[in-house]
């Protein structure tokens, strides 16, 4: 059953641009004032500027002390949350036996301990208004393709901690719900693009599993999504066709992508296979 949007607050993180502020619009569109929150200098005021009833925080999702502050002032500023849309992330490819360490903790700590921080500053509001929060997950917590490590095992960590949040919150009427993209027309997968080898990696991958999916319609079925308070919510349609063999995935992938992903390694460091 849908919910009508009209009137009600949603606070998305990383609403400075791609994803994030696609999805501000498009909430915008359905009548919701939205709260868009974003890292210092990114751009996230600008993007709050050109929608009607929506204001923007800077703020960098893995400092709990000011994600409290900035709960606090939205919920000052708008009397109350209905939806947290828990967006902010950042990817990072290559092997982990030769990636940098520090590059890589901070995909863990960005994607999965800011979005534990986000929804913990959050959540007082969202219970007292019996919202939804939707976390934003991947194609990466269903997959988890090589060099990808860091990012599958943030994106399968927000996974987990939603399904155990969505029974733990059944009781104060909170709902939540997991959302699955595959790669995105965003900045952030452009940026993996970049890298030559990681491109090509990605180019290997069979089918739609490889293939860049256009943005505006992705976020659209996210909306949808969140105007029926899914449990899951699949940005691209055939994703739904993912949890039923994800048991079987890695031994495929490994089959599959093992001499790939050598030959990508190598190709990273400049080395010989």
């Amino acid at each position: 059953m849908s919910r009508d949007l009209t009137g009600s607050v949603a606070v998305v993180t990383g609403a400075a641009g791609g994803l994030g502020a696609e999805l501000s619009r498009q909430l915008t569109a359905r009548g919701a004032r939205v709260a868009l929150l974003g890292l210092p200098g990114d751009g996230v005021h600008e993007v709050a500027a050109g929608l009607a009833g929506a204001a923007g925080w800077d703020v960098d999702v893995t400092d709990g002390p000011a994600l409290e502050r900035v709960a606090a002032e939205v919920l000052a500023h708008f009397s109350r949350v209905d939806v947290l849309v828990v967006n902010a992330g950042i990817g990072a490819g290559g092997p982990l036996l030769t990636t940098d360490a520090a590059a890589y903790d901070r995909v863990i700590e960005v994607n999965l301990l800011g979005s534990v921080r986000t929804v913990r500053a959050f959540l007082p509001a969202l219970v007292a208004s019996r919202g939804y929060v939707l976390q934003v997950a991947s194609l990466a917590a269903l997959v988890h393709a090589p060099l990808m490590s860091a990012y599958c095992a943030s994106k399968a960590g927000v996974e987990a901690m939603a399904h155990a949040l969505r029974a733990e919150l059944a009781h104060r009427g909170v709902g939540v719900g997991v959302a699955y993209l595959a790669f995105t027309d965003t900045a952030m997968v452009a940026a993996a693009d970049a890298e030559p080898a990681m491109a090509a990696f990605r180019a290997s991958l069979p089918g739609p599993f490889g293939r860049t999916h256009p943005l505006v319609p992705a976020v659209a079925r996210l909306v949808t999504g969140i105007e029926r308070r899914a449990a899951h919510v699949y940005a691209q349609r055939w994703l739904r066709l993912v949890p039923p063999v994800r048991a079987w995935a890695p031994a495929v992938i490994t089959r599959t992508q093992g001499r790939r992903s050598g030959e990508t390694e190598a190709a990273l460091s400049g080395s010989p296979v």
